[in-house]
């Protein structure tokens, strides 16, 4: 008997462990095999945390602030949570950092908002879009350097429900995908790449509307429910479905190790559901044996 490697043909999804407390509209770090939840709604806002060991979920210190659609960046031992919703509003400029033990609050973003799209780790990180207002859409984009938000170039087009997960390694890339806006009102399907200076449109993602998203500007995931798509850095194509039927989802990770996290329905406390992913072309581990 033997072990070795082979590539998968497709992108697949396999059960992981449950949370430990029911949530959505809450935001990730880390990937499938090391990561992290924060915050979240069930039945209101809450600050719960948990990290992730690839099979089980572990409590570990809360946010200072509960809050829900907030937005992420990081790992799981070097955390960003920003934005999103307190209890009774208004929205929140709030910026906690995770050292792997406790959270920290740290200096606050320029515009407060919700539903804002994320990229980056814990000491280079880009926030941009999402919603100031309950009636409103944002094209700000912020970038964090470590110790403070700075405001840099605004996207084409200003838009909410840009949150679901980050995509982009640092503050230099990034991914806006769809997304929904207020003054239409209506869901859209743009899709704009952040190169560290500016915005540029590029191939729209085949469905409108908010989502759960993970990965790189070169190789990404969009999905809303069942509905699933890859980036290639150039354009998007049909992805496996994945096996619940949930949104308002949380997304972490790359394309080899993604996950996504929690969602809604049922009922207002949220889901415990946890489904990994692994991309085509991802290594797996077979075992060869003599016939």
């Amino acid at each position: 008997m033997v072990k070795g490697f082979q590539l998968t043909a497709a992108g697949s999804w396999s059960s992981g462990g449950n949370l430990n407390q029911s949530r959505y509209w809450a935001a990730a770090a880390g990937d499938s095999g090391a990561g992290i939840i924060a915050g979240g709604y069930s039945n209101g806002a809450i600050t719960n945390a948990e990290t992730y060991n690839g099979t089980s979920w572990t409590a570990v210190n809360n946010l200072n602030s509960s809050r829900y659609i907030q937005s992420s960046a990081g790992t799981q031992t070097a955390a960003l949570m920003f934005g999103g919703t307190p209890p009774g509003g208004p929205f929140s400029a709030l910026t906690e950092s995770w050292n792997g033990t406790s959270w920290t609050e740290v200096n606050d973003l320029n515009t407060a908002r919700r539903q804002a799209g994320s990229s980056g780790t814990q000491t280079s990180a880009l926030m941009f879009g999402g919603s100031p207002t309950t009636s409103s859409d944002e094209s700000a984009t912020e970038s964090w350097n470590g110790t403070s938000w700075t405001e840099v170039n605004d996207l084409n087009t200003a838009r909410s429900s840009l949150d679901g997960g980050p995509i982009g390694v640092d503050n230099t890339s990034a991914l806006a995908v769809a997304g929904y806006q207020y003054s239409i009102p209506g869901s859209i399907a743009l899709t704009e790449s952040w190169n560290g200076t500016s915005w540029t449109e590029v191939n729209d993602v085949p469905a409108a509307g908010g989502g759960h998203k993970f990965g790189t500007v070169s190789s990404a995931h969009f999905g809303n429910a069942l509905t699933n798509y890859i980036w290639d850095g150039t354009s998007w194509a049909s992805d496996t479905a994945n096996s619940n039927n949930l949104t308002a989802r949380a997304g972490t990770g790359t394309i080899s190790s993604g996950m996504i996290v929690s969602g809604e329905p049922p009922g207002a406390a949220g889901t415990s559901t946890t489904e990994e992913y692994l991309g085509a072309g991802s290594p797996l581990t077979v075992t060869f044996t003599d016939s």
